[in-house]
């Protein structure tokens, strides 16, 4: 960014054309910067009427420059996937212990739908974890399930279905269930996730056949790359403490 300090003429004449600020400047610096002997087009040209104002714009200029550069940034270039199980006497606490089992409870989560960003790649969490920082907003596709009626068993997925061409974006599924083992729970997102894709995709299927069947018939169109899930179950603790159970896609943003 532009520092006050560098705000000279050559600076900011040199940094506006590099950034592509000329529509910036003329929406925004006042009328009365324009001469009447010189033709406006050519002052924007000159940049000779900044002489006196480029510390005064510097603020305005900083903050274009930041939100133009986040906005070009927002699209997920890698993702991680996590789970994780808390216990605790009260629900707050018992999630904050899921969050600790999963290995992000330092980020500032942000809840986002169910899309697998195009050419994203899947990275393992330790080197995710890498990428991020303590208080950072951390954007993320989550399933959670609580209880705390003793011994009743409670379950949390996330399915992922990924297309066969990088470019085109593929889908994430949240499901969470009582009473359902694991293995269910995650079969079940995993479906949910590649029947939306299935769908945008154009591949013709029979919604009342099973999953088997239908994961065959994904995968043998060509379309679907692969499909899988990460479920986390656990039973409700005995002496009826909360019990959480988290599962969750944590994108990373370059």
């Amino acid at each position: 960014m532009l520092s006050s300090e560098a705000a000279s003429l050559s600076d900011c004449r040199d940094y506006l054309r590099r950034r592509g600020f000329v529509r910036y400047i003329e929406d925004n610096l006042p009328s009365t910067w324009r001469s009447a002997h010189q033709p406006y087009h050519e002052r924007l040209l000159d940049w000779s009427f900044l002489s006196d104002s480029a510390a005064s714009i510097t603020p305005d200029i900083n903050r274009w420059s930041l939100n133009t550069t986040m906005s070009s940034t927002m699209i997920p270039s890698k993702a991680f996937f996590v789970q994780g199980v808390g216990i605790h006497r009260d629900k707050l606490a018992s999630f904050e212990r899921a969050l600790r089992d999963a290995k992000i409870e330092k980020y500032n989560l942000v809840y986002v739908s169910s899309i697998f960003p195009p050419n994203c790649k899947q990275i393992t969490t330790e080197e995710g974890l890498k990428y991020l920082k303590p208080g950072q907003l951390v954007y993320c596709v989550m399933s959670r399930n609580e209880t705390n009626e003793p011994n009743r068993l409670i379950s949390a997925a996330v399915g992922l279905a990924m297309p066969n061409r990088e470019e085109h974006y593929g889908y994430i599924s949240e499901h969470h269930a009582f009473g359902e083992p694991e293995e269910v729970s995650g079969e079940y997102a995993e479906d949910l996730a590649a029947t939306m894709l299935a769908t945008t995709l154009g591949v013709e299927f029979d919604p009342d056949q099973a999953w088997d069947e239908r994961k065959q018939i994904y995968q043998a169109s060509g379309h679907i790359f692969k499909t899988h899930n990460l479920t986390q179950s656990a039973v409700g603790h005995k002496d009826g403490l909360w019990t959480t159970v988290i599962a969750a896609a944590v994108f990373v943003l370059d």
